[in-house]
C-alpha cells in the first residue's frame, strides 16, 4: 500500500492577499514552486555541480575553480545532433535535455533516450559533444537492464529478450500470460522489489524472476471506454487464498543454458534481496515464508543452482520485512552491507560472504532512508537518515572500519545531500517549515557553508495569503510515545471564534505525512481548506513510517485499532482548543486513509460528523496477500482480528454523512470493498454517498483531480461547515 498513497505536494505559509483556487490545489505546485536547481549533482572527479537550465534545454555547471559562476556544458541541440549523427537510421525529437544523467568520468555521462525505432542507453562526452558508447533495443521493450559489455535484457510482454551486438535472442517464450518472466511486478512489489532481472558483474549471466500465477484466480477490472465495456482480468491473490509461485532462473548468454535456483518448498514463499556476488560464482536470495515471520538469507551456486548455506536468519513474533538488496563494499567482494530493522531501526550491518557479522554500522535511533554511496577511498559510507523524532532528514557518514558516525548536515530540516568525489565538500539541499529551499556547498570538516547556490524566497509573497501552520507533539494512546502532528489554522484566524475541523489522515505503514519541510509536509488541498475556514489537522499515529519497527508493530493482527486510538488523542487535543467547534469535526483520507476514515466514522459516530473515504479498504480479507497478511496474518489464522477490523458490520453505527470515492478500475484496493460496504449500508438502512471515477485506478490524477477536490470541498461545506 505504501506505493499508492494519495500524495500531496508541499506549500509554504505567510499572510498576504489572495487564496488558492481549486484548480491550484492540483496545478499550483509548479506555479508556486520555490526556486531550485533541476537535477543538481556533483560532476565526477571535480569540484563542480551540474544541473539543468530552467527551460530544461541546457546542461549547466557551477565550479569552485571559477568562483561558482554558471557556465554551459552542453545544449539539447548538441546532444540531439550527436544522437542523429550516431544513429542516422533513427529519428529523435527531444523535448528537453536528459533529466536523468549519471556521470561516469569528469567529462562523460550516461543516460537513456528513445528514438522512433529504438530505445538507447548512451554515453555522451561534454567536451567533444559526441556519443562515445551506446546500447540499443527495440522501442517496444520495457524494464531494460544493461551490462558494461553492451548487452541489454528487456521485456516484450511477459517474456525476456537480450540484445547484444545488434542481435536479439529470445530468453523465454511463454505463451501463457500467467507465466511472467523478468518483471519487477513480483510479489506485488513488496519486500523492496524494484526489478525482475539482474546481470552478474561480467554481464555474461542474467538472473530473473519467473512468476507462475496460473493458480491464482482471475479478477475482473472493467474498462468502460469501449463501445461495449471490456473486462480486463488481473491476477489478484487475496488474503488467505492461493498465491503465486516464484522461482529464480539464471540464463547463460554464451551457452543459452538455464539453471533454476533450488529455493525449495513450499512454493508459496517470497524471494527477495536478490544479489550477485561480485565474482559471479554465487548468488544470494532472501527466502521469506508466507507467514512473513521467518527470513533465511541463503547463498546459492550460480552454475548449478544448488543451495550452499544460510548466512543468517531473522524471526519475529510480528513480521520480518526485508527491503534492501545487498550493497557490496567496492574492491572487496567478500564484504557487503545489509540493511535491516530487526534490532529496532533500519540500519546498516557489515557482513562477510560466509555470513559472519563484522560490524554494526548503526547510529543511535537513526533510520537509514537512503544509502547515498561510498567515498572515494571506499572506507566510508554516506547516507540520509532520520533525526528529530523522524521529522528531519540529515546526511550522515559512517567509517566502515571503526563504525564511527558523523552527522554532516546540521540545520534542522529535510536534507537531500551528497559528497563530492574528493570527500571534501557536501552539496546540500534542504527545506524546513520556514525555509522554502536552500542549496549550499558545505565544508565537510567545518559543516559550514562555503557558498550558497540557491536561497529561495517565499514563492507566495505578494500572491497568495497562506494560513499559519504549526507542528505539534501529542502523546500516543498508550501514554508512552510522542507523535508528530500538524495543524493549519483558518485564514484570518480569530482565536475567539469557533471553526470546523477537517482531519486529514493516512495512518498506515511506510507513510509519513508530517515532516519538517516546506511547510510541514502539508498539501495544497490542506491549505485550500484552511483558507475556506477550516482547521486542518494531521497526525502520524503509531504504525506510520520513520520511527522504527516497534512504532509499527503495535498494529499487528489489528489494523486500525491502535491507529484510531492515537487519532482520538489528536481529537482530544483539538477539543482542548477554544477555537475548535467540537460539533463540527470531519475526516478525509485515501487508501489506508480511506480505511481509517470509514473506521473513525463508524467507531466514533458521535465525534465525526462528515467523512470522505477515497479508495478505502473495507475488509482486509479482500486485500492482497503480500501486504495484508504481513499485518493481519491470514483470515484462517486471525478470524477475530479480521472480524474486529471489518467495516461491513460497522456501518450500522454510522450517524454522520459519509462520501466514498473509488476508481472504477482500481487494481490495488479493488472496487469490491466499497461495493460491499454500500450493500451493507442498504441492508442497515444507512444513507451513504458514493462516487466513481470510471477511468481511474487507485488514485485520481490529471485534471480529474481538480474535479475530485472540488467534490470533497463541497461535501465538507454542505454537510459540516454550514
Amino acid at each position: 500500500m505504501k506505493k499508492y498513497i494519495l500524495s500531496f505536494l508541499l506549500v509554504g505559509s505567510m499572510s498576504f492577499a489572495q487564496k488558492l483556487t481549486i484548480e491550484e490545489t492540483v496545478l499550483g505546485p509548479r506555479k508556486y514552486a520555490p526556486t531550485s536547481l533541476v537535477a543538481q549533482q556533483w560532476r565526477k572527479d571535480s569540484k563542480a555541480v551540474t544541473y539543468l537550465s530552467t527551460d530544461f534545454a541546457n546542461l549547466l555547471e557551477k565550479n569552485a575553480a571559477n568562483g561558482w559562476k554558471e557556465t554551459t556544458l552542453a545544449t539539447k541541440a548538441e546532444f540531439e545532433s550527436a544522437l542523429k549523427s550516431k544513429f542516422s537510421e533513427d529519428e529523435f525529437s527531444l523535448r528537453t535535455f536528459p533529466t536523468a544523467i549519471t556521470w561516469l568520468t569528469k567529462n562523460t555521462f550516461e543516460t537513456e533516450v528513445a528514438g522512433k525505432k529504438n530505445n538507447y542507453k548512451v554515453v555522451f562526452d561534454v567536451t567533444t559533444k559526441q556519443i562515445t558508447n551506446a546500447i540499443s533495443y527495440s522501442i517496444e521493450g520495457t524494464q531494460a537492464r544493461f551490462t558494461k559489455n553492451n548487452n541489454v535484457a528487456w521485456l516484450k510482454d511477459n517474456n525476456i529478450r537480450i540484445t547484444s551486438n545488434n542481435k536479439t535472442i529470445e530468453v523465454t517464450n511463454d505463451e501463457n500470460p500467467a507465466i511472467v518472466n523478468g518483471s519487477d511486478y513480483v510479489h506485488r512489489q513488496e519486500f523492496g522489489i524494484d526489478r525482475g532481472m539482474w546481470w552478474n558483474e561480467a554481464g555474461t549471466q542474467l538472473a530473473y524472476y519467473r512468476k507462475d500465477e496460473t493458480m491464482v484466480g482471475n479478477y475482473p477490472i472493467i474498462n468502460w471506454n469501449e463501445r461495449e465495456a471490456v473486462n480486463k482480468d488481473i491476477k489478484y491473490p487475496m488474503a488467505g487464498m492461493t498465491s503465486e509461485n516464484v522461482t529464480l532462473v539464471i540464463f547463460d548468454v554464451a551457452s543459452g543454458k538455464k539453471v533454476t535456483i533450488q529455493t525449495g518448498e513450499p512454493k508459496e514463499q517470497y524471494l527477495t534481496m536478490v544479489s550477485w556476488e561480485p565474482t559471479g560464482k554465487y548468488i544470494f536470495i532472501g527466502i521469506l515464508n508466507r507467514d512473513q515471520n521467518h527470513l533465511k538469507f541463503n547463498k546459492y551456486d550460480a552454475s548449478t543452482g544448488a543451495f550452499v548455506k544460510t548466512l543468517f536468519e531473522e524471526k519475529a513474533t510480528t513480521w520480518v520485512e526485508p527491503q534492501h538488496a545487498l550493497t557490496f563494499v567496492p574492491n572487496n567482494p567478500s564484504q557487503f552491507i545489509y540493511q535491516t530493522d530487526f534490532n529496532g531501526f533500519n540500519q546498516m550491518y557489515l557482513y562477510n560472504t560466509d555470513g559472519k557479522l563484522l560490524k554494526n554500522l548503526g547510529f543511535k535511533d537513526v533510520v537509514v532512508t537512503n544509502l547515498v554511496g561510498f567515498d572515494a577511498t571506499n572506507s566510508k559510507i554516506n547516507y540520509i537518515g532520520t533525526a528529530n523524532n523522524g521529522l528531519d532528514r540529515q546526511l550522515y557518514q559512517v567509517d566502515i572500519k571503526s563504525g564511527k558516525t558523523l552527522q554532516l548536515t546540521t540545520v534542522s530540516g529535510t536534507h537531500n545531500a551528497s559528497v563530492s568525489s574528493d570527500g571534501m565538500m557536501v552539496l546540500d539541499q534542504y527545506s524546513n517549515t520556514t525555509t522554502p529551499n536552500e542549496i549550499s556547498i558545505l565544508n565537510i570538516k567545518t559543516k559550514m557553508a562555503n557558498t550558497t547556490l540557491v536561497k529561495a524566497e517565499n514563492p507566495f509573497t505578494g500572491k497568495i495569503d497562506m494560513p499559519k501552520m504549526e507542528l505539534v507533539t501529542i502523546t500516543s494512546a498508550d501514554g508512552k510515545t510522542p507523535l508528530n502532528g500538524r495543524i493549519i489554522y483558518p485564514a484570518n484566524f480569530d482565536a475567539t471564534k469557533k471553526y470546523p475541523v477537517m482531519v486529514y489522515v493516512y495512518g498506515g505503514s511506510h507513510a509519513q505525512l508530517v515532516t519538517n519541510r516546506w511547510l510541514g509536509g502539508g498539501g495544497y488541498f490542506d491549505y485550500y481548506m484552511a483558507q475556506q475556514g477550516y482547521v486542518v489537522f494531521t497526525l502520524d499515529n503509531r504504525g506510520s513510517d520513520a520511527r522504527g519497527k516497534k512504532f509499527c508493530d503495535v498494529n499487528h493482527r489489528n489494523l486500525g485499532v491502535n491507529e484510531m486510538a492515537d487519532q482520538m488523542e489528536g481529537v482530544k487535543y483539538l477539543k482542548s482548543k477554544s477555537f475548535v467547534d467540537a460539533d463540527k469535526i470531519g475526516v478525509f483520507g485515501w487508501s489506508f486513509g480511506g480505511f481509517m476514515t470509514t473506521s473513525l466514522m463508524t467507531s466514533q459516530p458521535d465525534t465525526f460528523k462528515v467523512g470522505v473515504a477515497g479508495g478505502p479498504v473495507i475488509d482486509w480479507k479482500y486485500y492482497e496477500i503480500m501486504y495484508g497478511e504481513r499485518y493481519m496474518d491470514t483470515p484462517q489464522d486471525n478470524p477475530e482480528g479480521y472480524a474486529k477490523t471489518s467495516l461491513l458490520d460497522k456501518v450500522k453505527n454510522l450517524k454522520g454523512r459519509l462520501l466514498i470515492i473509488h476508481g472504477a478500475q482500481d487494481p490495488v484496493v479493488v472496487q469490491q470493498h466499497s461495493m460491499n460496504f454500500i450493500e451493507s449500508s442498504i441492508k442497515a438502512g444507512k444513507q451513504v454517498d458514493y462516487f466513481l471515477y470510471p477511468n481511474h485506478e487507485h488514485n485520481v490524477g490529471g485534471r480529474d483531480r481538480i474535479h475530485m477536490y472540488a467534490k470533497i470541498a463541497d461535501y465538507f461545506d454542505v454537510h459540516l461547515k454550514k
